[in-house]
């Protein structure tokens, strides 16, 4: 019998009993359940347990806090229960059963567009700088702009074109190759896919609105015709248009024999795909397209415009999403000719606003997470100056609250303009510079809609953040603090402590543990503890010890033990383990001793940024031993092997 064996018993009674578990695993601090019916789980009665030290649910997995002594009570647990483990990444994947569709749809969203997020908060900033140079008539009378005065400025908003093309008319490029490369299939198929979505020889996108049907160009085989259409900018087409070719060729290769793989698996994937993709994806795009095109242009001009407002602004940046967007410039000049104006665009204006102040809201939560914060402060900025897709993309929709926060803040403010029909020249600069393009007799109610924009969105995602934000939800916190592998048996300690102090075990800046963003780690249910956010690459020890635990996998983390019985673990990152030891080099093994400043790890900071993690690592110290009177030193910047982090008696 385990030591944990009548605790394994009572948990899997109380999670529901074993038809109840739909996978099981566990990591350094928790065991991971998928449950097959969460509701089934008692809570209550499993944090009562005095081995559980808390408990929560994310991403689909139950967790149960057990401490380090995790691999032990696994053990206990699987024999109990009669039923075998699985590696986190099944269990991850199991887990998504729990999901419903629309939180499937988003994550898969959110891991499409993870890749991509550099080269759109890239874009974001540039067209937004752009239209600040090319579209603000702020000289002569209102009647120029900096780009219309000068020749240098003129040149640059020219010069910038080629880069915002680059990154948002192709976008369907980047979408295709980051799905087949998520999937695991051809990854230069997925790019060639993206390039025949946006080929020059097709007509552009933006142009369709304004192309005459009989002059749209198209392919003429005989039986049928196929507009020859680009989806410039466009997502849900490249979307589809990705996924088809994945499983397309996932089909081909399962039922191709091996010796013309190569051969046929790619020619038959990539040309079925494209000819569906433009002779059924795109079109259903399109007239998803024009019904919302006239679906707008009847509400604006109805008695219940102030109900269609309230639709509009809600739904305005759900519609950035699908890529259709564009075809309201359509609509607005045809607003403009009925009204002398458009009601269309100040709403635009707002909804991108609202989401950007969503994002703001969130740079405030995230005040401890600078590596969260590198997308969300340029992301906010792009979406004040008109572009959202970086806010939408890289921030908001990865939780969803602040979305939808964003939306209801829009639709408030597009009520009001609407209902004080506030109305702009024409088409304009989107975001906060927005106002310029509002008729002067309209700029004071455009001006209070932007501060409903600004400040309802901000209120509501802030007190829905503090009640509901987990920081790592964005990056997966249900495994940021991995496994460990650790020898079942006892390790015995043969060095001495050199002094009854920690010293520094990474250079950098060393904060509290409360400011770590994991809430496990912050809340200091393993123990207390500090945190550094690295300015080198190297982890050395803190102390004299011996090794007694490593995770030889991913070799993001180790644990040392003290001559005083002193048990500590340092964790290099939040979610490292997903990198699988790329970029980590473990220099320590089990039983090894060990003197303050002995290099453990070296790590790669641009590789472990690069995956979208966090690098701030922590120090716990998960066994106090004989040590009295701890006290952390933060605050300060600190050098490996130097400074003195926490003292004891």
């Amino acid at each position: 019998m385990g030591k944990y064996t009548e605790d394994s018993k009572q948990l899997l009674t109380l999670v529901g009993g074993k038809e109840n578990i739909s996978a099981v695993t566990h990591c350094m601090t928790r065991m991971r359940f998928v449950l097959v019916d969460p509701k089934k789980a008692d809570v209550s009665g499993i944090e009562a347990m005095k081995v559980v030290k808390g408990s929560f649910t994310q991403s689909g997995q139950f967790q149960v806090i057990i401490g380090n002594t995790v691999s032990d009570f696994y053990n206990d647990f699987i024999a109990v229960a009669g039923i075998e483990g699985v590696s986190k990444e099944a269990a991850k994947q199991a887990a998504k059963k729990n999901q419903n569709i629309a939180q499937r749809i988003v994550t898969n969203i959110a891991e499409i567009f993870a890749p991509l997020l550099p080269a759109i908060i890239c874009g974001g900033l540039i067209l937004g700088f752009r239209n600040c140079i090319g579209e603000l008539k702020l000289f002569n009378d209102g009647t120029q702009t900096l780009a219309d005065i000068s020749t240098f400025w003129a040149g640059m908003y020219s010069f910038l074109w080629l880069i915002g093309e680059a990154i948002f008319q192709f976008l369907p490029v980047g979408i295709t190759w980051s799905i087949t490369k998520k999937m695991g299939t051809t990854q230069i198929l997925g790019i060639v896919l993206g390039i025949t979505l946006v080929s020059p020889q097709l007509l552009n996108a933006y142009d369709v609105a304004s192309t005459a049907a009989a002059d749209i160009p198209f392919w003429d085989f005989g039986f049928v015709k196929i507009n020859m259409i680009g989806y410039q900018a466009q997502v849900i087409p490249a979307i589809l248009a990705g996924f088809t070719l994945v499983y397309l060729e996932k089909f081909f290769r399962k039922h191709c024999p091996a010796v013309i793989s190569m051969i046929v698996v790619p020619f038959l994937s990539l040309i079925f795909t494209v000819i569906v993709a433009h002779a059924i994806l795109g079109p259903i795009g399109w007239k998803i397209g024009d019904a919302i095109s006239s679906v707008v242009y009847s509400g604006l001009t109805s008695p219940f415009r102030s109900l269609f407002a309230l639709v509009f602004g809600l739904l305005y940046a759900p519609l950035v999403i699908t890529g259709l967007h564009h075809m309201t410039n359509a609509i607005d000049l045809q607003l403009q000719n009925s009204f002398g104006g458009t009601i269309l665009w100040p709403m635009i204006a707002l909804s991108n606003i609202a989401q950007g102040s969503a994002v703001l809201a969130m740079i405030f939560l995230q005040k401890n997470q600078p590596e969260e914060k590198e997308v969300s402060v340029p992301a906010c900025i792009s979406c004040y100056l008109g572009v959202t897709e970086p806010a939408i993309f890289g921030v908001n929709l990865k939780l969803m609250f602040p979305f939808i926060c964003g939306m209801i803040g829009s639709a408030c403010a597009a009520i009001y303009a609407v209902s004080t029909n506030t109305m702009a020249f024409t088409v304009g600069v989107g975001g906060l510079p927005g106002i310029l393009s509002i008729m002067p007799e309209c700029m004071i109610n455009f001006a209070i809609a932007m501060v409903i924009a600004i400040v309802i969105p901000f209120v509501l995602t802030y007190i829905v953040g503090k009640k509901k934000y987990h920081p790592a939800a964005a990056v997966e916190t249900a495994e940021t603090t991995e496994s460990i592998s650790a020898s079942n048996e006892t390790v015995e300690t043969t060095a001495t402590s050199e002094a009854p102090e920690l010293k520094a075990f990474l250079s950098g800046k060393a904060v509290p543990i409360e400011e770590v963003p994991d809430e496990v780690f912050a809340t200091k249910v393993m123990g207390d503890g500090l945190a550094i956010d690295p300015t080198d690459n190297t982890v050395v020890a803190p102390a004299a010890g011996v090794i007694s635990a490593v995770m030889e996998d991913s070799k993001h983390a180790c644990g040392i033990t003290l001559s005083n019985g002193m048990e500590v673990l340092i964790h290099v990152g939040l979610d490292t383990v997903a990198m699988n030891g790329d970029g980590f080099q473990l220099h320590v093994k089990m039983g090894q001793n060990v003197s303050a400043g002995t290099p453990l790890i070296t790590f790669d900071p641009k590789k472990i940024k690069a995956a979208g993690h966090p690098a701030i690592t922590m120090l716990v110290i998960t066994n106090e031993g004989s040590a009295k009177n701890l006290t952390m030193l933060t605050g300060k910047n600190v050098t490996a092997g130097k400074d003195v982090i926490a003292t004891f008696e």
